[in-house]
């Protein structure tokens, strides 16, 4: 098992900056691709973001690309996603996902196995 846990979310201006964190422990980290999903009321699950288990490939979403930024420190069993120029579509609970899938990356969410409890960003206008 993998145990994930986010931390960072907040309230925030349009055009302001979150830093998204994502601590793991449990399994070795290393062996996972990381993602960052987010979900707004009344809408389906969203991909963000995804790193592969090294760091060194990253795939955004077209919504957030050129404004958000995923990365991972493995030797602190940490995913981090940088979030800047928020808009209020932004808007969203932000959950981190693990997942054995690979090499290629996915943005399916029923392929990633473990999750995190979310945590909630508000961007206002």
């Amino acid at each position: 098992q993998v145990q994930l846990v986010e931390s960072g979310g907040g309230l925030v201006q349009a055009g302001g900056s979150l830093r998204l964190s994502c601590a793991a422990s449990g399994r070795i980290f290393s062996n996972y691709a990381m993602g960052w999903f987010r979900q707004a009321p009344g809408k389906e699950r969203e991909f963000v973001a995804a790193v592969t288990r090294s760091g060194g490939s990253t795939w955004n979403a077209d919504s957030v690309k050129g404004r958000f930024t995923i990365s991972r420190d493995n030797a602190k069993n940490t995913v981090y996603l940088e979030m800047n120029s928020l808009k209020p579509e932004d808007t969203a609970v932000y959950y981190c996902a693990g997942t054995t899938f690979g090499p290629l990356l996915t943005s399916t969410p029923t392929r990633y196995q473990y999750w995190g409890q979310g945590t909630q960003v508000t961007v206002s206008s």
